[in-house]
């Protein structure tokens, strides 16, 4: 059973998202939820982890390899290296509690308003337009060569046509890295 062949539908599919998907959110709650900045940082990759699932079962499989070894290697293993290099580890930051109830205030606004506007969206989806009678039947082809040749394409456009913002994001996050080791260092 792989996916591409109708299994998208199967119950397996529904048992494997729906544990990603709660396992994911259990631990974003348990990263903010948590004192101990260490553990807090232990779920954040768990959460990662989670995101790349998720891509996997929407036939992303570059966008999660480019989650594992990005966000999960990279990122994760220096904010570990922070934490561990910080000596509040086990109190973590102060909580405020000013401002728990109009920053939920906030976040309710938020979530009311990604929730109407994806009811209230026009999503357009790929079956019904390369369906025989469709408006795109004679696009297929290209639409199924888009899907079949996204890593190429995306590597072209990252080398050749948007090199500079490329570079300029590798510099930001050396930058970052610095930027973090200079604030943790002994005075």
């Amino acid at each position: 059973m792989t996916l591409g062949q109708g299994t998208e539908g199967s119950l397996l599919v529904d048992v494997v998202f729906w544990t990603i998907a709660v396992s994911l959110i259990v631990a974003a709650i348990a990263v903010v939820q948590s004192k101990n900045l260490f553990r807090s940082a232990l779920f954040l990759i768990v959460s990662f982890i989670g995101v790349a699932g998720l891509f996997i079962l929407l036939r992303a499989e570059f966008l999660a390899a480019v989650q594992v070894l990005i966000y999960v290697g990279a990122v994760s293993v220096l904010i570990l290296f922070v934490i561990l290099m910080n000596r509040d580890v086990e109190t973590g930051s102060p909580s405020n509690s000013r401002v728990v109830v109009p920053v939920g205030i906030i976040a309710a606004l938020f979530g009311a308003v990604a929730i109407f506007v994806a009811l209230h969206t026009e999503w357009n989806m790929l079956e019904p337009a390369l369906s025989p009678g469709g408006a795109a039947a004679g696009m297929a082809g290209e639409v199924g060569g888009v899907f079949s040749n996204a890593i190429p394409v995306v590597a072209r456009l990252l080398i050749r046509d948007f090199v500079l913002p490329f570079e300029a994001a590798s510099v930001l996050l050396l930058t970052a890295i610095i930027g973090a080791l200079a604030l943790v260092r002994e005075r």
